[in-house]
């Protein structure tokens, strides 16, 4: 793998600090203005690195590397660096917090008008969005647990006071964004003769059997999913329609729509989270919005989470309601993808949404569920070689890893990127709302780093870890190169000097997603080596022979051997011992040991022949 994380990592916080903190105190905003989920996408390029790697930890000066808080000298020195971000990230939150104490998660800057040329309501700006839920779960998660290390850590009663206050604001985004999360769940329920349903038919019938077939099986494949949608779901939106779900003829899908869905009844919590806003987003799964929202509740559950017991008793039955949710949408759509037993429709490219619309986006978007219901359920190395034929395709499909050609359609999911409409955006007045994705390029690179920690094949692995290589190289050439954005993402015109537009302002919107990468490419690179089994059973063989040649040699030497042989076959001893114990993990380190034990003992072999007259 030639992407180096951890400098890369470095000169990003370099980059991002020189442009945060400036004249004494932290500014918000970039090429895409101030908003709720912008503004927290820049502080994760220095909190998401800081949590997940413990070679970037900020919340213990005492005990970080010395190279981590030089890149950020622009914030101050060892103690200050702390004691700015907890000042930057008490700043967010008082931000994005109502005057009635409610906290906000509006869309804001990022919503576009689906119509260029139309205005943009305030009313409409200021609508809650799932992207701003998703976001603020994993900050806020990064929050709490930085706070949590810097209280045993700080001795001043006024910081002690400035830590405590944050934490408690902290936590009550993360449970306000977890309600957030509940009331923006999704189950469509459809006729299989309506267009939804045709649509969903044509995607899954790749082998063009009789209709009525296919739909029989397809329900019967989503029994399980079907059964616990109807009887578990009980809370928040999603809850309602499990009535319709044993109707005969009926298909479903389930996710995440953009924003609260319409009618979304109110969550029950005994946390303060102040109002609960009514929903008027479309009753129906986003595929962008199911995802992000995945990624949010899989930190909900993740081993730092547990370990630092970063929930309360609140936060914990939320949780565990979203995890429901999360693996009911994720089985849901790994069911469908991979429907059938010959071509899936994961392969048919692009993927074809149940409204018609169809994008390789989306199929991207889609295999990520498929690898993350492959983990859980242990799928075979074969079937996550068919997902890395997928990506490897799309690199190609979306111009990454092939030459454009001018004026290519392709390019178009670069800049300006996907928009797709936000159905019911228009109901408080106003045009209709989209909304702007253009970030194939660093999904895609993490995509296949997380397939590629997986495979145990080391010929498929490598053949991933090449495509990422390309995918980095092709970021790269996206970095802003000059100006005081220098050093971020985003500068299409790097990589495509077709597309027009050169922008001076950073995009933490990509910035925040080529850290993701990097911290993904941190956390294969720490994972232990891929086992071989042929390496294995090449070393188990080696070690044998080793064994019974050194056995042979103490046998046969003589006691009265010199110190400087008895050191020689205690050094080989350890070196077989050593070799004895690395032979299942890392079979490859267990060879190289073993072949230079065995050429010293023939050394000593041959030099004991000699001495006895032997030839």
């Amino acid at each position: 793998m030639q992407i180096q994380p951890r400098q890369q990592l470095l000169d990003i916080w370099r980059a991002t600090a020189r442009l945060s903190y400036v004249d004494g105190s932290w500014r918000f905003g970039g090429r895409d203005g101030a908003n709720s989920i912008s503004d927290a996408e820049q502080l994760l390029c220095l909190m998401a690195p800081a949590t997940e790697i413990p070679i970037f930890r900020l919340d213990n000066p005492d005990a970080a590397n010395r190279d981590v808080l030089d890149a950020l000298g622009a914030l101050g020195d060892d103690i200050q660096v702390p004691q700015r971000l907890l000042e930057a990230l008490t700043a967010y939150l008082k931000r994005y917090t109502a005057p009635d104490g409610t906290p906000s998660f509006a869309g804001g800057t990022y919503f576009r008008p689906e119509l260029e040329g139309e205005e943009v309501k305030t009313a409409q700006q200021e609508l809650d969005v799932v992207d701003s839920f998703a976001v603020s779960v994993t900050l806020m998660l990064a929050v709490v647990g930085f706070t949590r290390i810097l209280r045993q850590v700080v001795t001043r009663p006024r910081l002690l006071d400035q830590v405590d206050e944050l934490e408690e604001r902290a936590n009550q985004r993360l449970t306000a964004a977890m309600v957030g999360l509940l009331r923006s769940f999704s189950v469509n329920v459809f006729s299989a003769d309506e267009p939804y349903g045709r649509e969903l038919i044509r995607t899954v019938n790749q082998e063009r059997r009789p209709s009525r077939q296919v739909v029989d099986e397809l329900r019967e494949a989503l029994r399980e999913i079907n059964a616990r949608l109807r009887d578990d779901v009980t809370i928040g939106s999603g809850a309602a329609e499990g009535s319709e779900l044993d109707l005969p003829n009926r298909l479903f899908e389930c996710g995440w729509s953009w924003g609260l869905v319409t009618d979304a009844p109110e969550i029950e919590t005994s946390a303060d989270i102040g109002a609960q806003r009514p929903g008027l987003a479309q009753n129906a799964p986003y595929l962008y919005f199911t995802t992000v929202a995945l990624e949010a509740i899989q930190a909900l559950s993740s081993e730092r989470t547990r370990l630092l017991g970063l929930l309360d008793e609140a936060q914990l039955k939320l949780a565990q309601a979203l995890q429901l949710r999360f693996e009911l949408t994720r089985s849901y759509w790994a069911t469908v993808a991979t429907f059938g037993s010959g071509r899936w429709p994961l392969e048919d490219l692009p993927w074809r949404t149940t409204d018609g619309v169809e994008f390789d986006y989306f199929s991207l978007l889609v295999s990520g569920m498929v690898v993350r219901n492959m983990v859980a359920v242990r799928a075979s190395g074969a079937d996550l070689a068919r997902v890395a034929g997928v990506l490897d395709e799309l690199a190609n499909r979306s111009r990454i890893t092939r030459r454009p050609t001018p004026r290519e359609p392709a390019l178009n999911v670069h800049h300006p990127g996907l928009c797709f409409p936000l159905e019911g955006s228009e109901n408080v007045g106003g045009t209709r709302l989209g909304w702007t994705v253009a970030d194939i390029s660093p999904l895609l690179l993490r995509r296949t780093l997380n397939l590629a920690g997986l495979l145990s094949d080391g010929a498929a692995r490598s053949r991933l870890l090449d495509l990422s290589d390309d995918l980095w190289r092709h970021l790269q050439q996206r970095v802003i190169l000059d100006g005081t954005a220098r050093g971020v993402w985003d500068q299409p015109a790097g990589a495509f000097p077709q597309v027009d537009a050169r922008f001076a302002e950073p995009s933490w919107y990509y910035t925040k997603r080529v850290v993701d990468c990097l911290v993904t490419a941190a956390r294969v690179i720490n994972e232990p080596p891929v086992r071989s089994e042929l390496l294995a059973r090449v070393a188990a063989e080696l070690l044998n022979e080793a064994a019974h040649l050194y056995d042979r040699e103490r046998l046969n030497g003589s006691t009265y051997s010199g110190q400087t042989l008895r050191e020689e076959l205690t050094r080989i001893g350890v070196e077989l011992e050593r070799a004895r114990t690395v032979h299942r993990e890392r079979p490859g380190v267990a060879v190289a040991v073993t072949e230079d034990v065995l050429r010293r003992l023939d050394r000593l072999s041959a030099a004991r022949r000699a001495d006895s007259g032997l030839s």
